[in-house]
């Protein structure tokens, strides 16, 4: 019992680890956003959001992670930074 114990901490600590890095990402998007307004740049750029699809799904194929389930995360975490950026050019 003690193992599982010990296993769910460090699983808390990989939670606490992931969502810190969410926070940096959403501040970096903030900072796009940002430039994207002082540029008259639309927030929304297909052609990026498929680089980083793409992108994710071959470093998820690398780690042996389920490709389709990784992609379905980041289309939220990507819908989650664009929604940043538009609230903050809406804000500003």
């Amino acid at each position: 019992m003690d193992d599982i114990k010990k296993l769910r901490r460090r699983i808390d600590e990989i939670d606490e680890q992931i969502l810190r890095f969410l926070g940096e990402r959403s501040k970096v998007c903030r900072s796009i956003g940002l430039l994207k307004k002082d540029n008259n740049i639309p927030i929304i750029d297909p052609y990026r959001e498929n680089q980083v699809y793409r992108n994710i799904r071959e470093k998820a194929s690398d780690f042996g992670l389920d490709v389709e389930q990784v992609e379905t995360i980041y289309r939220q975490i990507v819908n989650m930074c664009s929604s940043v950026q538009e609230s903050k050019e809406k804000s500003e």
